[in-house]
């Protein structure tokens, strides 16, 4: 399966170490070539000796061992891949800010070829913000991060933080090299974040949207292929990856005006973004001072993008709209399809645990014009993506 692949495997700190042991041997079975960096504290939890038996290669720990330096330019190269697994907190926080203290960080960071990582940590410590916020980084930067599971862990709790297993592991190698490509040569236009409409110089009106689910559209798309064009409203994920281009955007009317514009060009387009419905009238240029107990503001409903493109669509184009619904979502769902002319609508529900705004997880219903209804069980958002654009590819060649 992975015959002639070159996997460099990171092994840091921790105590699902033991898996690295699994991963390494189920490398080798599908072919791959194996070599291993262990980070010292890694040397606690599982041996050099037991890796190296199952790679067929020394392990590597030093960045200088027996008056020799280990050329972690070289390294880098030589990988077709690098998965770090498992990737502990702190070396995580390592890599989200460039530090280079040993051997592995030097190899990631000389690296030229694609790096995944399986974080592994306790549940306190995989929602901490600041994990949160290297988690980001890290995918800001292309790096695929295999999504936590959520089991008994090291400290007796039971939540989210174990490392994913090395089956799911070995999959995601395995896509790496070998998934399908389908959208090779297509434009794809995505809509992520909320829209914030001003009220003055300070405040303005807004949502809870973090742009989530459609910066993970937009990364899977372009996993297929396409060539994206991302207009990201205010939302904290730096997006910088190959084949997609970001328009950064605030209000309403700017991601209307960036969105037409682009969408004759396109043959995708994804409406994921949480724009506002109404903005005020009038915006004041300087601050509004609290001279009242009370304050009026008169708002107009902005443009609407989604019907504007079911409008301008033509028979090539996939039209790809959300509702987010908390009443009869059902039917308003298929109201959206119709009235907005779109191809398909993803519905989610705010009555849905594990569902909504600045979650990193989704629960879906799929609606399409062929009548079709596809429920989808609740899934990291990553893989929501997959199965929105899996959609989207069988309706481009249907």
């Amino acid at each position: 399966m992975l015959d002639g692949k070159k996997i460099l495997v990171g092994v840091t700190g921790s105590i699902a170490a033991y898996k690295s042991l699994v991963l390494v041997r189920q490398l080798i079975k599908s072919g791959a070539e194996v070599k291993v960096i262990m980070t010292r504290s890694a040397k606690d939890f599982v041996t050099p000796l037991s890796l190296s038996t199952l790679s067929k290669n020394p392990v590597l720990i030093d960045l200088f061992e027996q008056d020799a330096w280990t050329n972690h330019v070289a390294l880098g190269r030589w990988a077709d891949a690098i998965i770090i697994a498992p990737l502990s907190c702190n070396t995580l926080a390592k890599m989200a800010i460039g530090l280079c203290d040993n051997l592995l960080l030097a190899v990631y960071l000389s690296a030229t070829c694609p790096v995944i990582v399986a974080p592994a940590m306790d549940e306190d410590m995989w929602h901490h913000p600041a994990t949160k916020l290297n988690i980001e980084r890290l995918m800001s930067f292309g790096n695929k991060v295999i999504p936590v599971d959520k089991g008994e862990l090291a400290s007796g709790l039971f939540g989210d933080g174990r490392m994913a297993e090395p089956e799911a592991i070995l999959e995601c190698i395995s896509d790496l090299f070998f998934l399908d490509r389908p959208l090779t040569g297509k434009k794809a236009l995505v809509t992520a974040g909320p829209t914030y409409e001003s009220i003055d110089p300070v405040r303005f009106i807004g949502n809870h949207s973090s742009g989530k689910m459609g910066i993970a559209i937009a990364k899977e798309l372009a996993a297929r292929g396409a060539s994206v064009y991302l207009v990201l409203g205010p939302s904290s994920p730096q997006i910088n990856l190959p084949g997609m281009v970001v328009k950064h955007v605030e209000s309403a009317e700017q991601m209307y005006e960036a969105t037409v514009e682009h969408f004759p060009d396109s043959d995708i387009a994804v409406m994921a973004a949480a724009v506002a419905d109404y903005a005020p009238i009038r915006r004041s240029k300087e601050k509004i001072k609290k001279t009242s107990d009370t304050l009026m503001l008169e708002l107009a409903k902005t443009k609407d993008i989604l019907k504007r493109l079911g409008e301008l669509k033509n028979g090539r184009q996939v039209l790809v709209g959300f509702a987010l619904e908390s009443d009869h979502e059902r039917e308003n769902a298929l109201n959206k399809l119709k009235n907005k002319n779109a191809d398909m609508i993803v519905l989610n529900s705010l009555k849905d645990e594990g569902a909504g705004f600045g979650l990193d997880t989704n629960k879906i219903t799929i609606f399409e014009t062929n009548g079709s209804e596809l429920v989808y069980e609740q899934k990291p958002k990553q893989q929501v993506a997959k199965d929105i654009v899996d959609r989207i590819i069988k309706m481009l060649h249907a």
